[in-house]
């Protein structure tokens, strides 16, 4: 898609979550009213059960209900990217009895890449970055990143590079890469991490990105995957030989994976307020945060306000770079 075509399509776009964003600060202890909230909150999670995000998800919600003196509810509506769960919370009545935990990815990438409307959402709070993994299957030959753009440059549209779909960090990673190094290589997006990883270990392809988590460090280690590369501001102690690509001269590709709290848009900001500060709260606990460190991703955290410019700053940067 060419660049003035993606500026069109973003243009009609209404900005998430700036209507009403909640002003909370970290560090701030949370005012919990008797007004609200008064009945079960439901916690739309926008990917399957298990896996990282989940578990996280599902260790906010309970403090959240403890916190709340409410069930908190957890339900996942995993599938396009992270874009059915923020659509259902685009649709649920504003009033905070109804929450997401979805990637920043829909509402940065979506707009860079597709015509389709963004779900009109706001930010609450950022809960951890994780970092994306570039990957290559053991059977190709170049063992380091700079090697591999040799290679993609001596054969145009030859290579593969998987994501886990189109508008995902793991795409605009690719999308940045190809625009920096001027190459040619394929995009080969997938519905989802699970089939990608499956594929990746078969061979069906020479590349892919990929966050960050357990069972991808368990491939590396065993041999049957090969880092080349990390999207991420500092090398992994996990992974100390693997260098990001900010190292290797690709700081614009230099992606990591955002996760947060979304409500739908009007909801009273005093209640924003409230549930940013629970979450606050909650990754500040050791057994939350050790929870989210034990896989190699950071806690986030901070106001709402924060979450919202770092959402802004993201599309910016993708609507710079056309996607394919």
């Amino acid at each position: 898609m060419r660049r003035r075509t993606l500026l069109h399509a973003a243009a009609g776009v209404a900005v998430p979550g700036f209507a009403t964003p909640a002003q909370a600060q970290a560090g701030n202890p949370p005012v919990v009213s008797d007004a609200w909230p008064t009945r079960t909150i439901h916690l739309l999670v926008a990917y399957p059960p298990g896996g990282v995000s989940d578990e996280t998800a599902r260790a906010l919600a309970q403090h959240m209900g403890t916190r709340l003196k409410v069930p908190v509810v957890v339900e996942n509506r995993a599938g396009a990217g992270g874009l059915t769960a923020l659509e259902s919370l685009a649709r649920a009545a504003p009033d905070g009895h109804t929450l997401a935990y979805c990637a920043i990815s829909p509402l940065v990438f979506v707009p860079a890449s597709t015509t389709v409307p963004t779900p009109e959402v706001a930010p609450v709070v950022s809960i951890m970055d994780t970092p994306v993994l570039v990957l290559a299957h053991p059977s190709f030959k170049p063992n380091d990143f700079a090697a591999m753009i040799a290679a993609a440059r001596r054969a145009p549209g030859r290579l593969r590079w998987a994501t886990s779909g189109n508008a995902t960090v793991g795409h605009m990673v690719l999308a940045q890469v190809r625009a920096a190094a001027r190459v040619d290589i394929i995009h080969v997006p997938y519905k989802g991490g699970g089939q990608q990883l499956t594929d990746a270990i078969g061979g069906q392809f020479e590349l892919l990105s990929s966050n960050v988590a357990s069972q991808q460090l368990q491939f590396v280690r065993q041999g049957k995957l090969k880092a080349l590369a990390i999207g991420s501001p500092v090398r992994l102690p996990v992974l100390p030989d693997v260098p990001t690509l900010a190292e290797l001269g690709f700081p614009d590709a230099n992606l990591v994976s955002t996760f947060g709290l979304f409500a739908p848009r009007g909801v009273p900001e005093d209640r924003l307020r409230v549930i940013n500060g629970v979450i606050n709260e909650a990754l500040r606990l050791p057994e939350i945060r050790s929870k989210i460190l034990d896989v190699s991703n950071l806690p986030t955290g901070g106001s709402s306000a924060d979450f919202a410019a770092r959402i802004a700053k993201e599309r910016d940067r993708a609507l710079r770079v056309p996607a394919d």
